[in-house]
């Protein structure tokens, strides 16, 4: 062969070899898009019956579940959930967390990004699932509809990738809700008719049953099974409307892993408090006698004198092929009072077997054991803290009374009118637009942009002796505006007015690390040493403390309008909330992407 054939069939192959590399370098960028997967759900969102406590009632549900659908997708996956509404109630959903980059069209709160779905109309909700991983939820954020419109939002990592800790056996949802006898819809209605803050609920949930320890519910109470020495990982979601709560798990330690669906620094607790809204992944292996064990769900309750569910949800933990016992007889709880570690058992059997071993639980009150829990929670590793802050805002966070005279619509404490505010401000949505429309279209006279960076009025935030003066904000739809880029920080101050309370505050469109929490009144030139810069959590919902302060910061790269809030949803009715309008950024990729052309319209 001679040297001029030799050297092209060797050139040919050089090319083929190229060619090849080159291919296997386009796969490596195409295959993780194309892993990625479009899933469609319809939400039919219609009435059904279920029975609670004795009582046979109707609701709001989704495809005729309590609780609602689960969805489950890789990282990255689009979801596309057609919302059919064929309830008697206007209707939106919100998909807690998910960061909807420029996409607040997707967002879901009633008149804030969208307007309602009306009886017998629909909407398609088409989002991306891109850079979250974790456990979200979705829910209903329209009225008090979301006491039964509501279901997890599980997050795998993309396909092929693993979990930053040992790949659990098994994975189970623990969805905590509250239970009302009557419509939740009319509780609310007769509130705001009234004035007087909304009745409690009857009973706490766990995977929509209240568990042994409340009547006609034994033989429903939610089992999790559970294999000896195999380590499973409970996924903890709060639904409830207007309680935070205390988890624990009898016989067993839980080591958390995630947080509003971002990784923690993995830490054991013997409890786990999850402010409404807030989800938490814990792992649990099964290293104890084989048994029966309760997993528990109670009232954190921080308002003194303030009325509060003071139930117990459980849940059974139960090994597979547990040494069996005949049935006790059903009776009236006996009370958590047994030392840690060996607490009493009793109640009712829960289905068959032995009787399940009782949890040391905090009191309803323990303070102590919230700021525990909260405080323990950091990122896995060192993050970069954004900064240096270039918009800042100082907001007072807490209840209000709107002075009115006596009669039937005045009975809030003193014939006032129940309130809540920040910054004074008592926010009120528009009913002819959504607040998001009005921003993209450049609608006038349906917001404001001047909602007070600072408390008009400086005081002692947190005493117990604020002047009624103070009592009573105003009522407003006033916004802030950022601008795209800058770096936000946001002081949440809980008050003393009324009543001190711990309020789980959301940011709609973000995360935020949580750089420092304390009890008292915020002073930054002492409390700024506080600040963790090195592994702050990452949240999408805080609990400021009752009696003290919050300090969040981000960057404001989302443009949209996004609302602000309470997730009691008894003070959002109230006022307790606000809206950031981000601004487009200059780039083509840092502008909010056009309406889709299905947004329902508001009716007149």
């Amino acid at each position: 062969m001679g040297r001029a054939v030799q050297a092209t069939m060797a050139t040919r192959g050089f090319t083929r070899l190229c060619s090849l590399l080159s291919g296997v370098l386009l796969l490596s960028f195409i295959v993780p898009s194309a892993l990625a997967e479009e899933r469609f759900y319809e939400f039919v969102v219609k009435e059904a019956t279920v029975k609670r406590l004795c009582q046979t009632n109707k609701i709001i549900t989704v495809n005729g579940q309590f609780p609602g659908p689960t969805i489950e997708v890789n990282s990255g996956d689009t979801l596309v959930i057609r919302a059919v509404n064929m309830a008697q109630y206007n209707v939106t959903l919100h998909w807690h967390g998910l960061r909807q980059l420029r996409n607040g069209w997707a967002d879901g709160p009633e008149f804030v990004t969208q307007c309602p779905i009306r009886p017998g109309s629909s909407y398609t909700y088409r989002y991306t699932t891109e850079g979250q991983e974790g456990t979200l939820w979705w829910h209903a954020h329209s009225s008090w509809l979301r006491a039964t419109v509501h279901g997890a939002l599980i997050i795998h990592p993309k396909k092929g990738l693993p979990y930053p800790f040992p790949k659990p056996a098994k994975e189970f949802p623990v969805l905590l809700a509250e239970w009302w006898r009557r419509d939740p819809i009319s509780v609310i209605r007769q509130s705001m008719i009234t004035g007087a803050p909304p009745n409690i609920s009857d009973t706490i949930l766990i995977n929509g049953q209240p568990g042994d320890f409340l009547p006609c519910s034994s033989q429903e109470t939610s089992i999790i099974p559970v294999v000896a020495g195999e380590t499973n990982l409970l996924r903890i979601m709060n639904a409830a409307m207007n309680s935070e709560l205390f988890v624990s798990l009898a016989g067993h330690k839980m080591t958390v892993v995630a947080a509003d669906a971002q990784y923690t620094k993995p830490f054991q607790t013997n409890v786990v408090l999850v402010g409404p809204g807030q989800t938490t992944d814990v792992l649990v292996t099964a290293n104890a006698a084989p048994g029966r064990y309760y997993l528990t769900a109670r009232v954190y309750a921080s308002a003194q004198g303030v009325p509060f569910d003071n139930t117990t949800a459980t849940a059974i933990f139960q090994y597979k092929n547990a040494p069996g016992c005949a049935e006790t007889s059903t009776g009236a709880n006996a009370g958590f009072s047994g030392p840690q570690g060996r607490p009493r058992s009793s109640g009712h059997p829960g289905r068959t077997g032995p009787p399940p071993m009782l949890p040391y639980m905090p009191a309803n009150n323990d303070t102590n054991a919230a700021t525990i829990f909260s405080n323990s929670i950091r990122s896995p590793g060192p993050v970069k803290v954004p900064g240096p802050v270039t918009q800042e805002v100082f907001t007072t966070v807490g209840f209000g009374l709107f002075n009115c005279r006596p009669g039937p619509f005045c009975q809030g404490p003193n014939n006032t009118r129940f309130g809540a505010s920040m910054n004074n401000v008592s926010f009120q949505l528009p009913n002819t637009v959504s607040l998001l429309q009005a921003h993209y279209h450049h609608i006038p006279g349906v917001f404001t942009e001047d909602f007070p960076a600072f408390p008009p009025v400086i005081f002692d935030f947190t005493s117990q002796n604020i002047p009624r003066a103070l009592w009573q904000p105003v009522k407003g739809t006033r916004l802030y505006r950022v601008k795209f880029g800058a770096v936000v920080q946001i002081v949440f101050q809980d008050t003393g007015i009324f009543a001190a309370e711990e309020h789980p505050m959301h940011i709609h469109g973000y995360h935020f690390y949580v750089l420092a929490t304390g009890f008292g009144n915020y002073n930054p030139r002492r409390d700024e040493a506080k600040f963790n810069m090195v592994d702050p959590p990452s949240r999408n919902t805080i609990g400021v403390p009752v009696g003290g302060w919050a300090v969040v910061r981000f960057k404001a790269d989302n443009p949209g309008v996004w609302l602000v809030h309470c997730h009691i949803d008894a003070h959002l009715t109230g006022g307790l909330a606000m809206a950031l309008v981000v601004e487009d950024g200059k780039a083509e990729l840092e502008s909010t992407v056009p309406p889709p052309l299905d947004l329902p319209i508001c009716g007149l």
